[in-house]
């Protein structure tokens, strides 16, 4: 999928219109001819690419918007304080409404909206058959959901657009629309996708979207709206076809974490693709988690940023006997060419997040231009959606149990050799145990992978987490009248007045 980026950067520019981007009455854009842009079913399938081209970009998954979920959340912490306000601000819940961690991503899943929703178009335009029209419009649909699946739960109501921009002077009427009804449009695209999207992607890719991945991310969707008979359904569903999607778990935890990855890895579901030592204008393909998670002052080409760095009792309340523990965490590494333990490291005296930095593969001495695939939803995932949702639905069960215990199991494989930790779940669990249980296996199966701060945004968790007494990384200053939410960027009010008014507490 990635070489098409380039070529389809010209056509996404020219339909990507976004909100507040320029004072319209300054700086006139003129009016876009939509029907020149779309001749023949390949500019609809270029449009698509640029859409998702925009999402492994800097702004987006390569940095800026994964970096503000990370450290909303208890499983990491600002590293070296020398690092912009802006980030500690997002860490440490004092932001205001300008923002530029906000600024910067706001703008770009905009541009991703803006490519799916002129490809739609362009596939309408055309008169195409179904059987060709159609499965192109759910990849469209499928992305648009994705975008706006991450844009209403960090910001509530938002601006919805599902159609065409050809006129500028339309974007000052544009107004926030309630969550709840763009939560029902992102179902109503997933849905679609779901139906037309093909059972695979030629050779099997997980950077495009399938019927699979579309229930997957209704799973994920309903669960999030607590809508738990649902969310059970679709990720039952998904687990019923797992062989016909070529879902499975991977041996060794380690392997989803090795770049370059298999762009056909059999776990991940949907994953965001980087591609090694290769970038592109507005930020596309750079990839800076490695350095930004990274050891500051490592030999190369191991040495990082050390600027998202775990609390330390993020690590020391994790059994060691846990291989996902030695997979996610670098708590030593070469320093001038000596192999010295975390209480030694050059400027941030913790252990590191090692999912990214250790395994970067074709990238700078940095990790920076990275080989990643970044799992954005992964089968491991929809075990423990359906587990945690069959609870909420029956209370404790055998069946759910089992998804756990699938999770856990792999988990033993300690790069080859089978250990006794961690043991299966064992019945009689309460009901209220069994979902904490589940929330804490996902807390360590999916640590760092920017799951965290929704598990604790969904189930309301933030006074428990950031100020209990068992907190890992606490934060006095934590609001929930405020902080389950970001502030929209000021300036999209200051250019569009019909936004207001701000989310509370900004």
């Amino acid at each position: 999928m990635k070489h098409l980026f380039n070529r389809s950067i010209f056509l996404t520019a020219a339909v990507a219109l976004l909100l507040g981007c320029a004072d319209l009455d300054e700086k006139p854009v003129g009016l876009l001819a939509p029907e020149s842009l779309f001749r023949t079913s390949k500019d609809v399938e270029t449009a698509i690419m640029g859409a998702y081209g925009w999402i492994a970009t800097e702004r987006l998954y390569g940095r800026q918007f994964v970096s503000a979920l990370m450290l909303r959340s208890d499983m990491e912490d600002i590293g070296d304080r020398g690092t912009p306000a802006e980030r500690q601000q997002v860490n440490d819940f004092n932001m205001d409404d300008n923002n530029n961690m906000v600024n910067q991503f706001w703008p770009v899943w905009y541009q991703v909206i803006s490519s799916t929703n002129a490809a739609i178009f362009g596939a309408q335009q055309l008169g195409l058959p179904e059987n060709t029209g159609n499965p192109l419009m759910a990849e469209a649909r499928f992305i648009r959901a994705f975008a706006y699946f991450h844009l209403v739960q960090v910001f509530g109501d938002i601006p919805y657009i599902d159609y065409f921009i050809s006129n500028p002077e339309s974007v000052k009427s544009i107004s926030k629309t309630p969550a709840a009804t763009v939560y029902t449009n992102i179902i109503a695209d997933l849905e679609f996708a779901k139906q037309w999207l093909p059972d695979k992607q030629p050779a099997e890719v997980r950077s495009r979207a399938t019927k699979g991945t579309a229930a997957s991310y209704l799973a994920s969707v309903y669960l999030t709206m607590g809508q738990y008979q649902k969310a059970y359904t679709e990720a039952k569903w998904v687990i019923d076809n797992k062989d016909k999607f070529g879902y499975a778990l991977e041996a060794d935890f380690q392997t989803l974490f090795k770049a370059p990855q298999a762009p056909n890895m059999k776990e991940h579901i949907f994953d965001i693709d980087f591609l090694g030592l290769k970038s592109g204008d507005g930020g596309a393909n750079d990839d800076i988690m490695a350095p930004m998670t990274g050891v500051r002052g490592g030999d190369a080409p191991r040495s990082g940023w050390s600027v998202i760095v775990p609390s330390l009792k993020v690590y020391t309340t994790w059994d060691n006997r846990d291989y996902r523990k030695e997979v996610s965490f670098e708590d030593s590494l070469l320093i001038g060419g000596k192999l010295v333990p975390y209480t030694e490291f050059t400027n941030t005296k913790r252990p590191h997040i090692a999912k990214y930095a250790r395994f970067a593969g074709n990238s700078n001495s940095e990790g920076r231009y990275s080989d990643h695939n970044y799992a954005a939803m992964r089968y491991a995932e929809i075990l423990l959606i359906a587990a945690e949702a069959s609870v909420e639905v029956n209370g404790p069960n055998a069946e759910a149990l089992g998804y756990i215990n699938q999770v856990r199991a792999r988990a033993r494989n300690w790069a080859g050799k089978q250990t006794t930790f961690p043991e299966d779940v064992k019945a009689g669990l309460a009901k209220d145990a069994m979902i904490d249980l589940i929330l804490d296996e996902r807390r360590l199966e999916l640590a760092f992978e920017y799951k965290r701060w929704y598990d604790i945004k969904r189930r309301n968790l933030g006074e428990k987490v950031f100020k209990g007494p068992n907190s890992l990384e606490p934060h006095e200053t934590f609001n929930a009248s405020r902080d389950y939410l970001m502030p929209l960027p000021r300036v999209e009010l200051q250019v569009n007045p019909n936004l207001a008014p701000q989310n509370p507490g900004y």
